[in-house]
């Protein structure tokens, strides 16, 4: 039983660091293409607009909600431009939405 759970801990491990190292090997000589560099560019802020889509779609199902919803991303932007620090921005729109739920 043992040697079943190393052996699957092993394939688990091979794999994560393949899906990992696999794009960095197979796309390292094409790293100054200009396709990659704009994927490089504008790929991360689109991701987290998607993730704030997602995350605060189901939240809003009320006008009531849907203000502190609003109020909460505006402090998490308005603080993450000024501060440039995410786990400030983050915390302090998280606890601001505690606070007004």
């Amino acid at each position: 039983m043992d040697s079943y759970i190393w052996g699957v801990i092993l394939v688990g491990t091979l794999a994560t660091f393949a899906t990992r190292a696999l794009p960095f090997v197979l796309l390292g000589r094409f790293a100054q293409h200009p396709l990659l560099r704009f994927l490089g560019r504008y790929l991360p802020p689109v991701m987290m607009v998607l993730l704030v889509v997602y995350a605060t779609a189901d939240l809003i199902s009320s006008s009531a909600t849907l203000g502190i919803v609003l109020m909460s991303t505006i402090c998490v932007a308005f603080l993450q431009w000024t501060l440039k620090n995410p786990l400030i921005s983050i915390f302090a729109g998280s606890l601001l939405y505690a606070l007004l739920i």
